[in-house]
């Protein structure tokens, strides 16, 4: 799997070319299914909303309206009622993964109980875009800062598909305790490498390389 971890979406030419060479078409060319479901335990603003704008693409963070040539949905919590054989099918077919942003924890809840983080290591040519929660649930943990729905184990472990953590919106105005000071104090308390990034930043991983797609800042955690 090729992962494109965002902060805000395809916010940039930089990430969006990022994203053309991962995919290895036009964007035009691409089908997409996206994945809502880090939106329902979010805190932040009111979530069917937020959920539907996500969906239609009228969010502010650029996923599903970048010019796709088809958008599909894929809900995580309907998958352990289905046939494995139907929905694994979808995601076969599709050539890239758009997940929501929301709580990073409940998204990383569901895709291990859906079967999907199971089956990601096994698509090595699919690309996974994450914004925000919808990349911090591909990580080993999302830190206390970030617990809001708390799991069943009470853990803050993500998939961990990766093995480095993520600060997501780092100098947003609209958050302003997301500082890099801040980020810091987060990334001490880890046990693990982590980034700490703005929107107009995104973290790229094909066969475990990381690289950093950036038109504005961030900071690597050693």
């Amino acid at each position: 799997m090729k992962l494109l971890l965002t902060s805000a979406g395809v916010t940039n030419p930089t990430i969006r070319g990022a994203l053309v060479e991962l995919l290895g078409k036009p964007i035009e060319e691409s089908n997409a299914l996206a994945i809502p479901t880090g939106g329902w335990a979010s805190t932040y603003g009111h979530r069917p909303t937020g959920i539907m704008k996500f969906i239609t693409g009228t969010s502010g963070q650029p996923m599903t309206d970048i010019g796709w040539k088809s958008v599909g949905l894929l809900e995580l919590t309907a998958l352990p009622t289905l046939d494995r054989e139907r929905w694994t099918s979808w995601v076969e077919e599709a050539d890239v993964l758009l997940a929501n942003g929301g709580d990073g924890l409940y998204l990383a809840y569901w895709l291990r109980e859906s079967g999907l983080a199971d089956l990601l290591p096994s698509l090595p040519d699919k690309v996974y875009v994450g914004f925000s929660a919808g990349s911090m649930a591909l990580t080993p943990r999302i830190g206390a800062d970030f617990m809001g729905w708390n799991p069943p184990d009470g853990l803050d472990r993500g998939v961990g598909i990766v093995d480095f953590s993520i600060f997501p919106h780092v100098d947003h105005p609209d958050l302003p305790e997301n500082t890099m000071a801040a980020a810091q104090d987060w990334a001490a308390g880890l046990g693990n490498p982590a980034y700490a990034i703005d929107d107009a930043t995104a973290i790229q991983v094909v066969d475990g390389k990381v690289d950093l797609v950036s038109e504005g800042h961030w900071r690597h955690f050693a």
